[in-house]
């Protein structure tokens, strides 16, 4: 079997070398922040429209807003990832993105939608499934993304942290700036416009922390050999 090692390029094209981590970590934040940004839109919009709506319309409209969130966001990020890893698909990562997105926005509902009775369980069960919740919603979409990344670096691994790191700066980022302005009686315009400031406060401060991540993981000696299927030759007849 040959074996050829994934340099930059899509599909094994030949393309210049990696950029400087400065470079690297530059053009990530710019599109990465903005991806975050277009994507949130979706849940702030969702989010403002759905404010005395019931559970179940709720539950099914902020979902579908959070896979269109994971969907624009995985989609930016791919557009920088797809010159830098040889036979990677924008589509795939993409897909699992949203996915980890919807996994994510599930856990966020919880709390809006059983707070109450949360609240009356005894602590000895609350505080572990607050824990076992508050990791899963931190990991969802590294865990989502490391499924791709695993087959291009052995730093993989390290993109789960990274992404766990950033989700928690980045919703830190996100209390401090919407809940304070949100207030009683505001149009759901405004509730909306307040949530996208949020919001561009955490994509801001998510693709930080990510982009100075991904030149560790990326970085030229941990990119794992490309595996292809060795050559078919003809067999005479």
């Amino acid at each position: 079997m040959a074996t050829k090692y994934r340099t930059p390029g899509i599909g094994g094209a030949p393309m210049p070398a990696l950029p400087s981590a400065h470079d690297l970590r530059h053009r990530w934040f710019a599109r990465v922040t903005a991806g975050e940004l277009l994507g949130f839109l979706a849940p702030a919009l969702a989010g403002a429209l759905t404010t005395h709506a019931g559970a179940a319309a709720l539950t099914t409209v902020m979902l579908a807003a959070g896979a269109v969130e994971g969907a624009v966001l995985g989609y930016f990020q791919a557009g920088v990832l797809r010159t830098l890893l040889s036979g990677f698909r924008i589509g795939t990562w993409t897909a699992v993105t949203s996915a980890g997105a919807v996994v994510a926005w599930s856990i966020g509902l919880l709390p809006m939608l059983y707070g109450e009775q949360f609240t009356n369980w005894p602590t000895a069960v609350q505080i572990p499934v607050a824990v076992t919740a508050s990791l899963i919603l931190i990991f969802s979409i590294g865990v989502a993304q490391w499924t791709v990344l695993r087959r291009f670096t052995d730093r993989a691994a390290l993109w789960i942290l990274a992404t766990a790191v950033a989700w928690i700066g980045g919703f830190l980022a996100f209390l401090l700036v919407a809940p304070p302005l949100w207030q009683p009686g505001q149009s759901p315009i405004l509730v909306a416009a307040i949530g996208a400031l949020g919001g561009a406060a955490m994509a801001a401060v998510m693709a930080w922390i990510t982009g100075a991540f991904l030149p560790r993981v990326l970085t030229a000696e941990h990119l794992l050999p490309l595996r292809t299927e060795p050559d078919t030759e003809e067999v005479p007849r």
